[in-house]
């Protein structure tokens, strides 16, 4: 079979991306042949005003997508915070599904839903963006047929997503935003072949989780390793391609190197937080302690306050050392 063209067009975000995003659509025609879904990392809690922000930048119609609306060319579907946006029989979804790298709407979701909806009929793009959440999802999107490309990085506030991407699909594009706009256009009307298609068995397992109304925990392909979720504090399963591991727990959130990376980071940071609480707190009541045994004459008691008041500092100093460390090590380890 032969299709007129790619006629879906999923786009993501992170930091530094909306102004990608506003320009991009403002360089798309009104009769663009083909749906736009876009995925921005947002806070969960937020109102996000993307929808309105997109409307505004270019002659199509951009709007928060509905649960179970038909895709039609020419229309910008956004993802509403703290919902993954997905592709499901020609239906757009939305789904409440276990954050992906953290995030939620994340990337990886909506890609890998397009690619086994949509096939050969999908381009993707990667805009600017920190961590690497995409790439999974563009490595399936060019397995199944679609064409990848990304913002030039060298253009990108954040290039990290745009780079995450190419090291996944070394094929992929790297173009300035404005010539993304033309790409899409040309391959939204240029003739391909859909013939071929690939079984994806655990790709299909992981997208219909997302879409049932209770997700079931089971047990994730893979090989479980001594790692916890940074999420639930499940256990992890590890899942290796040929360009990647990736990291499931039972729940179903699943994270990239880079992204565990950082989210287990995060995990440490804070309990060393605690941890500073918790001495600042003895340091209190030692000092506290120490007083009261020097104004009662109580020399044992005064020098053993005193010496567990030098020992609580010295771990103070220790696991505050600690912690402004964590970050950086982090992001070096990310950087390789």
């Amino acid at each position: 079979m032969e299709a007129a063209g790619r006629d879906v067009v999923v786009v993501a975000a992170s930091a530094g991306g909306v102004e990608p995003l506003r320009l991009l659509l403002s360089e798309l025609p009104p009769d663009l042949p083909a749906a736009v879904l876009v995925v921005l990392h947002v806070s969960p809690q937020g109102s996000s005003v993307l929808a309105s922000i997109l409307d505004r930048a270019g002659p199509l119609k951009a709007a928060p997508a509905e649960d179970r609306e038909a895709m039609r060319p020419g229309r910008v579907y956004v993802a509403r915070p703290d919902f993954h946006l997905l592709l499901d029989k020609g239906l757009v979804r939305l789904s409440r599904g276990p954050r992906h790298n953290g995030h939620r709407p994340a990337a990886d979701p909506l890609f890998m839903s397009a690619a086994l909806d949509a096939g050969a009929r999908v381009s993707a793009v990667v805009l600017s963006g920190t961590l690497d959440d995409g790439a999974r999802g563009c490595e399936a999107i060019d397995r199944h047929g679609g064409a990848v490309a990304v913002q030039d990085p060298t253009e990108c506030a954040f290039p990290g997503m745009p780079e995450a991407a190419m090291s996944a699909v070394p094929t992929a594009r790297a173009l300035p935003v404005r010539q993304l706009a033309r790409w899409i256009l040309e391959q939204s009307r240029t003739p391909l072949s859909t013939e071929d298609q690939v079984d994806d068995n655990e790709m299909e397992r992981e997208i219909e989780q997302f879409l049932r109304e209770a997700p079931a925990l089971g047990e994730p392909e893979g090989e479980l390793i001594a790692f916890s979720c940074p999420e639930c504090n499940g256990p992890i399963y590890e899942q290796r391609s040929t360009t990647t591991a990736r990291y499931v727990c039972r729940v179903g959130h699943a994270w990239s190197r880079d992204s565990m990376m950082n989210a287990q980071s995060d995990a440490v940071e804070r309990a060393l937080w605690v941890a500073i609480q918790r001495l600042e707190e003895r340091l209190r009541v030692l000092e506290r302690m120490r007083r009261s045994a020097a104004e009662r004459g109580q020399e044992l008691s005064l020098r053993y306050f005193g010496e567990e008041e030098e020992r609580t500092s010295e771990a103070l100093n220790t696991i505050r050392m600690l912690q402004s460390r964590i970050g950086g090590n982090s992001d070096t380890l990310l950087a390789d």
